[in-house]
């Protein structure tokens, strides 16, 4: 008599925890699934941001069970007890981040006295989107600039369910503000500095400043401008023979995995296929002016 043929367990979703914590600013990323029971009710320290990928997260806050499908968002105050449950199958998928309490009151302009989230569900997408990416980007500590760029979008975001207003943002700065911070990428692509060193050499205000001058200039981000000039040095590095994994950390990437990722969502290739010499994509000078 033929068996039926088993289910292959390797391929059912399991329950999971990934916690990273980011050394300069403390904050704690977690992304998780849980298919029934997640955890008791207890409560964190921390202002807690989080938005849910998959499934129903089911939890109690706030004198009321909640429900989180998937995109919404959910705000927790430090002291707020709380738990969480599936209450469906496959369970539920979400990410979240821990925010030290002395974190969120330097971005709120030094006090967090009186402020407070206004509900604990929101349904805001682009919320969602920036908690996802400083997740992405806490997990990935590949560059201080991206991570220091991703909280920052995440700060504008949360201060609008917090209700702060916050300082007033400094001033605008000039073009040769935006210049100075080129000139010291380009001097200084294959170390690592976040958004607060890059402001303070290209002589500005604060990191605010910079972003705004520097986008006006160039048209996009610090972030974004620095990976070009890595990628362009890679490219020059592979061209004359050198290994992708010696290429990547005399570019300035982490390694060459980090390189590669880059690599091909710029280029549409492999950098060991660039090295090789099988690809016919023109060569071009980094152009950011």
């Amino acid at each position: 008599m033929r068996q039926a043929p088993t289910e292959n367990r390797a391929s059912q979703p399991r329950d999971f925890v990934h916690l990273r914590r980011e050394a300069t600013s403390g904050i704690e990323a977690v992304t998780a699934r849980f298919l029934g029971h997640a955890y008791d009710m207890h409560h964190h320290d921390e202002w807690l941001v989080g938005v849910t990928h998959e499934g129903i997260q089911d939890f109690y806050c706030r004198g009321a069970r909640r429900q989180s499908s998937p995109g919404r968002v959910i705000l927790i105050e430090p002291g707020e007890r709380h738990d969480g449950q599936a209450v469906r199958e496959p369970g539920f998928r979400y990410s979240m981040l821990y925010l030290p309490q002395d974190w969120l009151r330097c971005r709120m302009g030094g006090s967090d006295a009186g402020i407070g989230f206004r509900r604990t569900l929101a349904d805001d997408r682009a919320f969602g989107g920036a908690i996802h990416r400083a997740c992405r980007a806490v997990f990935g500590a590949t560059s201080p600039l991206e991570t220091d760029a991703a909280l920052d979008d995440l700060a504008g975001h949360l201060r609008r369910h917090l209700g702060a207003a916050g300082s007033g943002p400094s001033p605008d700065g000039g073009p040769e503000v935006a210049e100075r911070a080129m000139d010291f990428m380009r001097a200084h692509a294959a170390t690592a500095f976040g958004l607060d060193a890059l402001a303070q050499a290209a002589g500005a205000a604060d990191r605010f400043q910079l972003a705004r001058a520097f986008r006006r200039r160039f048209g996009t981000s610090p972030h974004a401008c620095l990976v070009e000039i890595r990628l362009a040095r890679a490219r020059a590095l592979l061209r004359a023979g050198t290994p992708p994994a010696d290429a990547a950390l005399e570019a300035g990437f982490s390694d060459q995995s980090h390189l590669g990722r880059w690599f091909r969502r710029a280029y549409g290739l492999t950098p060991a296929v660039y090295r090789s010499g099988r690809t016919n994509v023109p060569d071009a000078a980094l152009a950011v002016g």
